[in-house]
Formats: C-alpha cells, structure tokens, sequence
C-alpha cells in the first residue's frame, strides 16, 4: 500500500547530556497537541499555524518555515534533539523564518497538501516534513527529515537553513517563480480526470488481478521493505473470494500467507498485542515501534472478518488481544481512546518492546525464548525483537517438546513477560481524542462484540461513541477533529464525518438502538452539506466553513486510513440500501468516481474505494429482524447474522411495535411482524423480500445461499 515514511536509516542515538533548565516557554504551550506541546521549550521561535505566523511573514518579508509531524514518529523526535533544541540552530532558524509547527493529526488538511508539495518537488515524502513557503503560503522548497551534519547523502540542517535565506535575499524572482509552478501542480493535483466504465464487478475483477500480481508470495503484503500491513486490502480480497470467480481461492490464499506472517512477525506485539506502525524489513520482523489507534482498529476488524470467512481460531485470537491492547493501554477516563504509543522510551527507539537474551531467558525460559526468535547473542542491534518465524508444530518437533504443552508454556510467558515488561513503564501516549480515528475504534470493537459474544466490546464501543458524539461537537452541532483534557480542537474534517457516521450505523447494526441509526443519518447530511463537491462529486477533505488554503485539497487515496472520500462512498452505500434513497446511492457512487482512473489502474492507492465499490455493484442485501431484541429468540437470529462476514448486506431491528414507528426513517422495517408470536427475520434484496422464517437455522441456510452476502 502506498505510504509515506521516513527516509532514514535504522541507528539509533544517545540521549544527549540533561539540560540544566528548559527555556523559557514559546507558543506551543498553550496547544491543546501533545505533539506541540513537546516543542514548547525549543529555543525556537514556534508559531501554531495560523494568521498571526502569516502576518508577521508578510510584515517582515520573511518566508515561513513549515515543519511537521507527529507525536509517535521517532525522527521527529531525532530532529527536535538534532536541530530544535540546538541553540546555534534555532538563532539561525528566528534570524530568518517565521516557525511554525503542525501537528499532522490535528490538520491533515496543511499536512496533505504540503505532502503533495515534497513529493512534487523531491519525489517522495515522509515525517518531519519540512517546507519553505512565501508569506502568501506557496512552497518553494521542501524535504523530509534534515540531520544535524551531512549524513546519509542528505545536506545539514544548518546549510540548508542558509542556503534558503540566502536565496530569499538575492534570489527571489526564481523562488516566486518555484511557488508558483509548485502551486499550480498542487491545483491540478487536487482533481482526477473521470473514469471510464461503470462501478460494476468487471471494475473489481480488474482491481483484484492488479492486486494479487502485485503480492508477495512468501512474506505475504505488497512490496518488500519498509512493509506496511494492508488492511484495506485484505477486506477487499476477502470481497473478492466471497464473490467467487476464477481469483477467488487465489484471493484467499493471499490473505491467509498475510495474516500468518504479520501475526508471526515483530510487528505484532507478541506478547501486550496490538501491531506497530510498519516492518522495515520485508519479513515483517524489525518493526518501527509506534503504535497507532488507526493501525490497530483497522487490523483487528480484518482479522476478525477473516476468522468469519475462514472459522480459523488463530485469527479470532489476533482480534480480541489487538483490541485488548486498545483497551488496557488506549483507552482514556470517559471511553474515547488516545491516538497513539510511541516509538521511543529514554530516547531510544524500540527499547520498551526488545529484551535481552538474559531477561528473556530468566522470566520466560531458554526453550520460549527461542521460540519467540530469540538468540543470546540478538536479533537486531544486540537486543530481541520477538517473533515466531518457526511454527509451533514445527518448533516443537525440531525441538522434542509436547507441541500442546509448548503453546500453554508459551501463553504462560506471555503474562509473566507482559508483568515485566510494564515495569519499565508504558512509552508516552498521545492522548489527544482524534473523532476519525476513534470511529475506527468503535467499528471494530462493535463488530468484534456480536461476532465473537462479548458484550464488553460493544460496551466499550458505546461508550467511546458517546464520548466523542458529546465532546467533540460544538454547541451547534459541528463535529470536531479533536480533543484533549477538556479542551476541543479546530472543526472536523471529511474522514470525522465520514467514519463516525460509519461507526455509529454499525452500532446500530449491532445494537438495534434506533439513536445510532439517526446519529449515522444526521452526521452523512452534514458530510454532504459541508465536503460534497457539487460539480465533479466526492468530497473535499476540509468543509465549506474552513479557513482558505492555497487549494482546497480532495484527499481521494487511501493510504494508512481510509481517505473521507473512499469513507463517505462506503457509509451512504450502506446508508443508501438501508433507506432505499436514490440521491445518496448517487453521492456515494460519485465518491468513487472522484478517484478517477486510480482505482482502475493504482488499486493499492484506492483500495477503500473499492470496497465501496463492491457494496455498490451489488446485489445487495438487506435483512430485516423483528421481535424484542432483548429476547432470546431474537439474539439467537441476530447472532446467526453477526457471526458470518456479510459484506455487502445491512441490517434493521425492532420491536413490532416500534418497526413501524421507524418504517418512516428505514423503510425495511416497514409491514413486518413476528411469526406465530415468534422473533422473525426477512431477507430482502433491493427490498424485495422472501418469506420470513423463525428459526436460526433456517435463516442460516437462507444466508449461506448466497455467501457474497
């Protein structure tokens, strides 16, 4: 999958000597960003974004210095040690720009369309991101991370600061000349020709081929390092083998190598659960040790749908310790959940997750110990890195142990090590509340409820929904992107809306409480009210009300998390074949359109896309459960509806009595009554419905007629 990572190589760094005192505090202390705030006692002049940085460029004919990142990415931290707490390099920094910081969580909006300018200007991109802009915010040069000295075929910070004063001073008109070429490549960016073809299953058949040729074999994923895991795309594929079709044992067995060997790798947490950022190396072994809410929600829902599809155990496993590591180390007082883990531990990356062959052994024993990949003498950098390249079965053969009695011995361990492990405390979290990112959170854990029957899960999924539907809004109803300990952040964007819709529609899916379904319609009314693009569709990132940039920018593809474009198409799909309404079928089948040929021809880019996409090509289903869902008889019908991967049906529930006081809002629900004074379901395809039956199993064979669901 395309994304952007740091262009750097793997050392790592001493702590620098302690400080005696910290400088006094800049602007960034008053930030509600963690990230921010970690910069509030650089020496350097730091602005937040906004118009007083801009004024004071303008006033002063100085250009502005843009530097971006986040507060789980380890160079960022480098850089800040490097350069923002250097003292000669910050004079040098105030001598000659207007500093400003970005937290790329809090405005992926400036985050994305500067992105758009590195990789226009240098081919690629990554965090820090640094960009030099005209007063009027037009970049005239950019580049990611910058070291302290020449390093790495990569100039020093110091001569680059230099350099670009320099050319400010004597060399304007070809910088003036730079932003504005720059500015139009980003215009010009911001819209995708339309495609050709209908969204039909032709299109997906195109994009599952394009897919699977691109995949490794072996490794399982797409590319060989650095390696992200693809959740995305292993719910597309497992699409396409539900679909059926001469792809679809192929399409399955990719996913299948690509659960097994992210599972297996360092970079999945083996023993607090939960995966980090990305593999830099192609066997998902080393990772880069971040963990993010996003990356996490998305993984556990995709091991969840394939222990659906495939009834293998070992995926719902992967699942339920993913979310149990949201849960124990993400979730925040009041249900919503932090946005990421950090990289970094004293300074050194990775070192609250790697072990010594010493500790390991004493807590775990030699025989777990080399199980989970470890070797005296280490396997990266002198420390462990745990995994289990060697199976089981396998194991404990070369071995000579009990395959049964290792695994027990191994599940053991993982306590005992997981004990010893937080007494080296946790890395830092960014608790900041990111509403998207929590939606995700709330997906995966409401479907992870009914599936698996665990009602905690769609506890907690309740409760991080309220939370954010409560203190992420204005008082007049305007959805924000984030908060943090009490303090809201600026007005949401595309992906909030988008996804929280998303979010709320599978509460009520899972729930059956009719508030989740009209919090899902009120949030997709103001997607289209304030991002829709009227004239070529899709939507933008930023809303109608927000502040002007050089562009409006359309984030169309899908990278680490589902772009509110590919996330709008996917929840008025569903809303659409909830409610029968034509316009929103229309708006979502323009969201995917918006991508342009890229979803035809660059499937890794556009991957949610797809996955609208093959919702809207149909044919769609739609069950319909009438009865007291609090009634046995009604949860065991639910249940047999919960437990298998549907992609392409919704669902509606209720009472008699109140289906037909809702058959306004969900059509579906409309003239339906129980059976002989017996919970009923009906299933439907484009409302067109067959007779209901009572009984799970033959509901059960009703629903496995058709498996594409």
């Amino acid at each position: 999958m395309s994304e952007r990572v740091e262009p750097v190589g793997r050392e790592r760094r001493p702590e620098p000597p302690e400080q005696p005192a910290k400088p006094p505090a800049n602007r960034l202390a008053d930030e509600t960003s963690p990230y921010l705030r970690q910069h509030a006692h650089n020496p350097v002049d730091w602005y937040p974004w906004g118009e007083e940085a801009f004024a004071r460029a303008r006033a002063e004919d100085r250009p502005v210095l843009l530097s971006v990142g986040y507060a789980a990415c380890h160079w960022c931290h480098v850089m800040e040690r490097e350069s923002f707490e250097d003292d000669a390099t910050a004079a040098l920094m105030n001598a000659h720009f207007v500093c400003v910081k970005v937290d790329r969580e809090e405005r992926p909006d400036v985050d994305a369309i500067y992105m758009d300018a590195v990789q226009a200007m240098t081919g690629s991109g990554g965090w820090p991101m640094t960009v030099f802009l005209a007063p009027d915010g037009r970049p005239f040069y950019a580049g990611t991370y910058f070291p302290d000295e020449d390093r790495h075929g990569m100039p020093a910070f110091r001569r680059v600061l230099s350099a670009v004063a320099d050319a400010w001073r004597s060399n304007r008109a070809t910088v003036e000349e730079q932003g504005r070429r720059v500015a139009e490549v980003l215009a010009a960016a911001a819209e995708f020709p339309a495609p050709e073809g209908a969204i039909d299953e032709a299109l997906l058949d195109t994009a599952a081929a394009g897919l699977l040729d691109a995949a490794d074999r072996t490794w399982g994923g797409f590319g060989r390092a650095p390696k992200f895991p693809p959740p995305m795309v292993i719910e597309f594929l497992l699409r396409t083998h539900l679909r059926g079709g001469g792809r679809a044992a192929d399409a399955l067995e990719v996913v299948t190598v690509t659960l097994r060997r992210m599972a297996a790798g360092g970079v999945h947490d083996q023993i607090g659960g939960g995966f980090h950022r990305y593999a830099t190396d192609g066997r998902w072994h080393v990772p880069h040790f971040e963990k993010m809410l996003s990356d996490n929600a998305l993984l556990s829902r995709a091991y969840l749908r394939a222990w659906q599809v495939t009834g293998d155990a070992a995926w719902a496993g992967v699942a339920r310790r993913t979310l149990d590591f949201l849960l124990r180390e993400l979730r925040l007082p009041g249900g919503g959940f932090a946005s990421s883990q950090d990289a970094d531990a004293g300074g050194v990356e990775g070192a609250h997750f790697v072990w010594s062959w010493e500790e390991l052994a004493e807590v775990a024993g030699a025989e777990v110990a080399r199980y989970l990949g470890a070797t005296p003498e280490g396997n990266w950098e002198g420390t462990n890195v745990l995994w289990t390249p060697v199976p089981a079965p396998e194991f404990a053969a070369r071995e000579g142990l009990d395959p049964v009695d290792l695994v027990a011995r191994v599940e053991e361990a993982r306590t005992r090590l997981l004990e010893r492990r937080e007494g080296r405390g946790r890395p830092g979290l960014d608790d900041k509340v990111i509403a998207a990112w929590n939606a995700l959170a709330v997906s995966a854990l409401a479907e992870a409820g009914r599936a698996l029957g665990e009602p905690a899960y769609a506890r907690a999924a309740e409760a991080a929904a309220a939370f954010v539907l409560s203190a992420l809004r204005r008082d007049d109803g305007r959805l924000l992107r984030s908060w943090r300990a009490g303090r809201a952040g600026r007005p949401g964007y595309a992906d909030d809306y988008a996804l929280l819709a998303d979010a709320c529609l599978t509460l009520y899916e899972t729930t059956f409480d009719p508030r989740w379904f009209r919090e899902a319609r009120a949030l997709a009314e103001d997607l289209l009210a304030l991002f829709a693009d009227p004239e070529r569709g899709g939507f933008y990132q930023s809303g109608s009300d927000a502040e002007a940039l050089i562009v409006r920018p359309k984030e169309l593809s899908d990278t680490a998390v589902p772009s509110g474009n590919s996330a709008g198409a996917v929840v008025l799909a569903r809303l659409a074949a909830l409610t029968g309404e034509e316009r929103l079928r229309r708006a979502a089948e323009g969201a995917v359109r918006a991508g342009g040929e890229g979803v035809r021809r660059a499937p890794l880019g556009f991957v949610e896309a797809l996955n609208a996409a093959d919702r809207l090509a149909g044919p769609s289903r739609e069950i319909a459960l009438i009865g007291d869902p609090g009634d046995p008889a009604f949860r065991a019908l639910a249940a047999e509806v919960h437990r298998r991967f549907l992609p392409r049906a919704v669902v509606a529930g209720a009472a008699p009595r109140e289906a037909a006081g809702l058959s306004g809002e969900i059509p579906l629900l409309g003239g339906r009554e129980v059976v002989a004074g017996r919970p009923a379901a009906f299933v439907c395809e484009r409302f067109a419905c067959g007779m209901p039956v009572a009984d799970p199993g033959a509901l059960a064979a009703e629903l496995d007629g058709d498996a594409r669901g």
